[in-house]
């Protein structure tokens, strides 16, 4: 159970984190009606930064339970790279050549969160997962250092809006508590499959996911009022910004618990060959629809169907034309010209 690496409903999840933040994105070009609402849509990044974190700490998680190497650090920024670069750089190239300042948003954007995360995580993954053996009270214990994390996102915009330093709200340290959601429930996988957690009312709850999603939604419309800050760009108090990332925090957490143990009907729903395939061009879809805003004008009604169907075709054509034979050529060379490496259980590192 814990060697799966496969969660289909997650397909689902980022699926519709794509579409949330296309809609908001429509809505800011537009000034779309419901303002409030398609506003924190926005909350679709903050749910792409929860799977990130869960899908990437995970296999340090696997490693440091079994007692064997964590994933190689080189190898894995190749794997990254060719995911992620080519998407960014075509994004960005025709944004700069067609709509430059969103093209700028969007860099800064990608460069201060994202990338740097990904950079990180091997040694996040390793400081969270070494010097101990993976007994009940170092699961614990992780699990404390990850709860107090998503407690940095918060504090940090609300620093940075109240000293007036609104470009370091771009910086990773607002939403590393996002990504955290996801590493602690990770760890909390791995430790209650393995035996290393007792049972909790956690248990329960994976259980009755709509409670969950129904909490997650009526987060979003206590979000979608001023008490979360302005609906455009404009600058939020510092309460507001606290407020704003602390329940962007907790909506994340209810939206994604509930597709770790995921019911059947769940997976047929969010696990479907169809989300599947959406799911691979979610990443593009995300990316070109600052090229495809750039360059169109009108009403919400006219600008959000022309937005989708534009962006999802630039991400097919991306995606199986630049993305998937940039990895395949990737992961071939990989293979070719790194020799395999036999390690005896006497070689992994004591624990």
């Amino acid at each position: 159970m814990t060697r799966r690496t496969r969660f289909p409903a997650l397909d689902g999840l980022r699926v519709i984190a794509a579409l949330a933040v296309v809609v908001s994105q429509v809505g800011l070009h537009s000034q779309a009606p419901l303002a409030g609402v398609v506003s924190r849509l926005d909350i679709g990044w903050a749910i792409f930064c929860a799977i990130s974190g869960f899908l990437l700490y995970r296999p340090h998680v696997l490693a440091w339970f079994s007692g064997t190497l964590p994933p190689l650090t080189l190898p894995y920024l190749r794997g990254r790279a060719l995911r992620i670069l080519p998407v960014l750089l075509l994004a960005v190239v025709l944004s700069m050549l067609l709509v430059p300042e969103p093209a700028t948003v969007y860099l800064r954007w990608a460069l201060c969160t994202p990338l740097v995360f990904f950079v990180l995580i091997p040694g996040l993954g390793r400081l969270l997962t070494g010097y101990e053996r993976p007994t009940r009270r170092s699961v614990r214990w992780r699990l404390f250092v990850l709860l107090a994390l998503t407690v940095l996102g918060p504090v940090w915009m609300a620093v940075v809006t109240a000293t007036g330093h609104p470009e370091a709200a771009l910086w990773l340290p607002g939403y590393l508590g996002w990504f955290a959601v996801g590493m602690g429930m990770a760890l909390w996988q791995v430790a209650r499959a393995t035996g290393r957690l007792g049972a909790s009312t956690l248990d329960i709850l994976t259980s009755v996911p709509a409670t969950l999603w129904g909490i997650a939604a009526a987060l979003l419309l206590i979000s979608a009022t001023p008490l979360a800050g302005p609906y455009d760009n404009s600058m939020p108090t510092p309460a507001q910004a606290l407020l704003k990332n602390l329940m962007y925090t907790a909506i994340v957490a209810c939206a994604l618990f509930p597709v770790l143990s995921p019911s059947a009907r769940t997976i047929r729903v969010l696990g479907s060959r169809q989300a599947r395939l959406a799911a691979r061009l979610s990443y593009g879809v995300v990316a070109y629809q600052f090229v495809v805003l750039g360059l169109i004008t009108g009403p919400f009604a006219v600008q959000l169907p022309v937005t989708l169907v534009a962006t999802a075709a630039l991400a097919a054509a991306s995606y199986y034309l630049v993305e998937r034979p940039i990895m395949r050529r990737g992961k071939k060379s990989a293979t070719t010209t790194t020799p395999s490496i036999v390690t005896s259980p006497s070689s992994s590192p004591a624990r």
